[in-house]
């Protein structure tokens, strides 16, 4: 059994990665708008991750004897003024998520909860690929700028991602 503590923490971990599910939704619409459809691809498998890691929380309450409780989520931004900016916001929120993740993994260690600091290390580890491959993308878009030609090559690339 989880804390009550535990649980609440857990159940807005959950919000937030349906956020993320959303956010990078909302990314893959507008990159299609501007039709770089490699880097909307590249946006629906990583909102597909996110829900997955949604649904690995929601699972580990549930099997821990806690209570799921989910909660509205806040509709993203919808607008960006280039693949670059759009980048820039994925890497800062997948800091933002570690961080996240690390507060939580602080209240496992305080509160002794030795399952639950054990199953937030994938999410740990989960989150330096996240943030590797967000830095990755966004550092190659500012290699190129906004040569279009540039970015139709990475468009190219990220499309193959599945």
């Amino acid at each position: 059994m989880i804390s009550k503590t535990m649980e609440e923490a857990l159940n807005r971990q959950v919000n937030r990665e349906f956020f993320s599910e959303y956010l990078y939704l909302s990314m893959a619409a507008y990159l299609e708008t501007i039709s770089l459809r490699g880097f909307a691809k590249w946006m629906r498998v990583q909102a597909r991750e996110e829900r997955s890691h949604a649904l690995k929380i929601f699972e580990y309450i549930v099997a821990r004897g806690g209570k799921v409780t989910l909660g509205a989520i806040e509709a993203p931004k919808a607008k960006w003024t280039s693949a670059g900016k759009v980048f820039e916001e994925v890497y800062a929120h997948e800091q933002k998520v570690s961080g996240m993740i690390n507060a939580i993994v602080d209240l496992a260690i305080k509160e002794k909860d030795h399952a639950t600091f054990e199953m937030l290390q994938w999410f740990v580890k989960e989150q330096v690929e996240e943030e590797e491959q967000a830095l990755e993308v966004l550092n190659q878009v500012r290699i190129v700028g906004d040569i279009i030609g540039h970015l139709f090559y990475i468009d190219h690339y990220l499309g193959k991602r599945e």
